[in-house]
């Protein structure tokens, strides 16, 4: 489902909903209030947003998780599994189980570090603890009390921040995001501040600038590609094409986890050929690709790049301690 234009611009409609939201955010301050959140016994990081859909979370985790293992830890990923049919618990078997199983974000944790899914985010940590991991990462969870959290870390998107910062379905909040931000350790900002919100977000608690950065992708700079994606926020990847310098001659995009079959893609591969350009998605939406066709697209992967990657270091060392 694509977000409504009103999450953003606001108006009547999101005035009329608003009665609605205000439940739905005072429910979920009450799910906080009421938890007795079981303490795993070793330090647990969250990556989670206020907001629903992508924000760049999976990056900031993919790094935590290279970060925590350079460390000499042995960190492992816990995850919902979002748009898998696999209940869970179980651990993600890259070899073994596909999107359609586990989820697009898990198979792309799980070439970091062991990562397992499931709904009860206890047994899940239960089983993960038991395989050997001395410290856990939430990617997603941070509105679920089920786990103590040791440092929980708001991914904020800059571009469109909080959006008109009303909670579902008269916005894009899953909570009130001051109640959120009073929960959280940090926020990272991900992308060019356009809209002066690290001032407002740090009255409330510490802000780290981050972007996401294309891994190895100069490959593109001056052909001509045809861009599909179906992420939070498509027009990011393509604008991320064109500031590589690669011409982005016709775009699709997709609803966020779009479930791929062969023939969303054939007629995108058909007309990259046609035109002599290079098909290109992202590395979470390849992961959702029929393996054949998979093989015929070009998968940009991205980093995060910090502004301050000391002091995020020192961030997570501390929590550690």
């Amino acid at each position: 489902m694509k977000p409504p234009r009103f999450w953003i611009s606001g108006g009547a409609l999101a005035r009329l909903l608003q009665p609605v939201g205000m439940i739905v955010g005072v429910a979920a301050a009450l799910r906080q209030v009421f938890a007795k959140p079981w303490n795993a016994g070793v330090p647990v990081f969250c990556i989670g947003n206020v907001t629903v859909g992508g924000t760049g979370k999976t990056p900031v985790a993919l790094w935590l998780g290279r970060f925590l293992a350079a460390e000499g830890r042995k960190p492992a990923y816990l995850s919902r599994g979002y748009g898998g049919s696999e209940p869970g618990p179980l651990r993600v078997d890259p070899l073994e189980h596909d999107a359609d199983a586990v989820g697009d974000e898990p198979l792309l944790l799980a070439a970091v570090a062991p990562t397992w899914i499931g709904a009860d985010r206890i047994a899940a940590a239960k089983l993960a603890l038991a395989a050997g991991a001395d410290c856990l990462i939430l990617d997603d969870g941070f509105q679920n009390p089920a786990l103590a959290k040791t440092c929980a870390l708001v991914v904020v998107d800059a571009a469109v921040g909080f959006g008109n910062g009303l909670v579902i379905p008269a916005g894009p909040c899953r909570e009130f995001p001051e109640a959120g931000l009073k929960r959280a350790d940090a926020a990272v900002l991900i992308g060019e501040d356009t809209h002066r919100l690290a001032p407002r977000l740090a009255r409330h608690l510490p802000v780290h600038a981050a972007r996401l950065a294309p891994r190895a992708a100069d490959r593109l700079k001056g052909r001509d590609v045809v861009a599909f994606a179906g992420i939070g926020r498509p027009e990011k990847f393509f604008q991320t094409l064109s500031d590589l310098g690669a011409r982005v001659i016709r775009r699709f995009a997709f609803d966020d986890h779009h479930p791929y079959v062969p023939d969303d893609i054939q007629p995108i591969l058909d007309f990259a050929y046609e035109k002599g350009a290079v098909p290109v998605t992202t590395e979470k939406d390849a992961a959702r690709l029929p393996p054949d066709q998979r093989q015929q697209v070009d998968v940009v992967a991205v980093d995060v790049a910090w502004d301050d990657a000391v002091a995020v270091a020192a961030l997570i060392r501390a929590k550690l301690a």
